[in-house]
């Protein structure tokens, strides 16, 4: 779906991705993982469009896509959510939803004079649309309660959300289950797993809780320090001791704990 041919991003004399090459699979669940700065939301923000890579190319099922804005990668399916959720938060549940698709006829103002029946046509589409994807979500019962008074892990079932109003092929999820709670956490892990499995929507996951990018990805990607330091399943991963000294340290006592966290992962990743 998409590959990374080398990309560079600096900010001044600061090498914040430093010549990665990566691919990440069509119809796959892909981890992002590595240490705090170790350039993993620089790398999804020049993917998105939302940096300018400062070499090197991407492409996406083939096609040059490099240096494409935001709404350009939007209109391919190419969709990005943050770390800390962007809602609208003074509008209801359901108008989030509502407002995503682009190109609607009420954007227009002359339609609004002349084309009322269209407009009422779309938006019964749209709001039935956006009923049966809170219906997916669970989160049915909150359509007419304001964005802003969800709780974190609401707002990131949203964001998922508002990528189910456009033709999503591939979902950058950056930092999902940040501030989540265990049960909201496991909801939002079940609907990306079926959005995968029914819709066949790709994704790319950056992801701390290394239990749940255990659970949940096909294939792990390591970043460190601008670089890709390794690839692999989960399990490979962290058992990969340059992936334990990138975010323990060296030592004995760090390889211990490594190991007692990784037999802990994987055993909870089977179950």
């Amino acid at each position: 779906m998409i590959v990374c041919h080398d990309i560079h991003k600096q900010f001044g004399g600061f090498r914040a991705v430093d010549g990665v090459s990566l691919t990440i699979p069509d119809g796959a669940i892909t981890g992002l993982i590595g240490p705090n700065g170790a350039g993993k939301s620089t790398l999804f923000n020049v993917i998105a469009g939302v940096h300018k890579a400062t070499a090197g190319r991407i492409t996406m099922a083939g096609e040059d896509i490099t240096g494409l804005p935001p709404h350009a990668l939007f209109a391919r399916g190419v969709l990005r959510t943050f770390q800390v959720a962007h809602e609208f938060p003074t509008m209801s549940v359901l108008e989030n939803l509502m407002m995503v698709p682009g190109g609607q006829s009420g954007e227009t103002l002359w339609n609004t004079w002349v084309h009322r029946r269209r407009i009422a046509r779309e938006e019964d589409e749209l709001r039935a649309r956006a009923l049966d994807v809170l219906a997916f979500l669970e989160l049915g019962a909150m359509r007419d309660v304001l964005a802003g008074n969800l709780s974190g892990g609401q707002k990131k079932l949203l964001e998922i959300g508002r990528t189910m109003m456009v033709d999503a092929r591939i979902v950058f999820l950056d930092e999902v289950g940040a501030g989540v709670n265990r049960t909201l956490l496991r909801t939002i892990g079940e609907a990306i797993v079926r959005l995968n499995r029914e819709r066949g929507y790709t994704f790319c996951v950056i992801e701390h809780d290394m239990d749940f990018i255990a659970r949940l990805c096909d294939s792990v990607i390591v970043m460190a320090q601008g670089r890709i330091l390794a690839e692999g399943r989960p399990a490979e991963i962290v058992r990969n001791e340059r992936v334990i000294e990138a975010y323990l340290g060296t030592g004995l006592k760090n390889k211990v704990v490594a190991a007692d966290i990784a037999e802990a992962m994987i055993g909870g990743a089977a179950s």
